[in-house]
């Protein structure tokens, strides 16, 4: 059976935006192994978030502060982000960016730079410790992703030969 859902599309970065055009749709109703696997794929992901959090607090940052020195030095212009970008990395708002912002500063994170092209601009960047912090939790994040990888493949895999019957006899091959 099929249902009509409402559905944003993605952005260039890969998420749905509650700026872009809703468009209606129909699609069919997901199979009990597909439940199954939307609720591993959840399952996971709640997990590597816990584990993440308990990583930023033994390394003495919050969470909050392990992500905003994530969104500083992930950002790809070396000047540093904006405050409204780290709120567009951390989806959340600007107010509550500019707070989180002044403590990182005060626990001697992160500075604040004026922009020197556009000295109406404030850029955040990383200050030697927040760069020592941020490189050891990131070490430990991607020897966990790859831990993780496997079973988001094969997840991947699941979901594919799912939505293309066509596809599920090279699945299983793939498998094992």
């Amino acid at each position: 059976m099929f249902l009509q859902v409402e559905y944003a599309p993605m952005n260039r970065d890969g998420w749905s935006g509650m700026a872009t055009e809703s468009r209606r749709r129909s699609v069919r109703r997901p199979t009990d192994r597909e439940y199954g696997d939307l609720l591993a794929f959840r399952t996971a992901l709640r997990r590597f978030e816990q584990w993440s959090q308990e990583q930023a607090r033994a390394a003495g940052l919050t969470p909050a502060q392990h992500q905003l020195l994530l969104a500083v030095r992930g950002h790809d212009d070396s000047r540093g982000p904006t405050i409204g970008e780290i709120a567009d990395y951390l989806v959340s708002q600007h107010h509550s960016v500019v707070g989180l912002v002044d403590r990182a500063a005060m626990a001697g994170l992160v500075v604040r730079v004026r922009d020197s092209a556009d000295g109406r601009l404030v850029r955040v960047k990383l200050t030697r410790q927040g760069k020592a912090r941020i490189d050891r939790l990131s070490t430990v994040h991607l020897h966990e992703l790859q831990n993780l990888a496997p079973v988001l493949d094969q997840l991947a895999l699941d979901v594919s030969a799912d939505a293309n019957p066509g596809l599920a006899t090279d699945a299983g091959k793939r498998r094992g």
